[in-house]
């Protein structure tokens, strides 16, 4: 995190975290043992040591698809490959979780090991491809071309 090829995106995240904790919708996000507001940066998915997690929890798709791609978020996605190397499996996963619960790192790993090997399901799905609560195919008028 400390290269300066990523001073970029680090010099962000306060920003952004702050932005999507007083954005409409937004419930919780993953923050590290010392509660930082810069987020979750020490974090790995399990097996992974060089993947970063970013994980919240927000009322409903809508407002999180707001916040990714039509606030200041939208322009770290858009510079993502300045800072990261290309992914070429699905980085982005979404599952609908109970009043209260706080999901861990293992669940997303299941989550995203899930929608790579099966693709989007009720279980595990992205916004290309959303369900509802109850399993039911949601239709949006998310534009295809910027989901990642």
């Amino acid at each position: 995190m400390d290269d300066p090829r990523m001073q970029g995106f680090v010099g962000r995240i306060d920003i952004i975290n702050a932005l999507a904790d007083r954005s409409d919708g937004f419930i919780w996000r993953l923050v590290d043992a010392d509660e930082a507001i810069d987020g979750a940066l020490d974090l790995r998915l399990p097996g992974s040591e060089s993947t970063l997690v970013n994980m919240s929890v927000w009322r409903d798709i809508q407002s999180l698809f707001h916040f990714i791609y039509k606030t200041a978020h939208a322009k770290v996605m858009v510079d993502r490959d300045d800072y990261f190397i290309p992914l070429t499996e699905r980085f982005i996963v979404l599952w609908w979780v109970q009043d209260g619960h706080i999901p861990s790192l293992d669940e997303a790993k299941t989550k995203l090991d899930a929608i790579r090997a099966h693709g989007p399901t009720p279980e595990a799905f992205d916004f290309q491809t959303p369900f509802s609560a109850t399993g039911k195919p949601i239709k949006t008028n998310f534009p295809k071309k910027d989901c990642a």
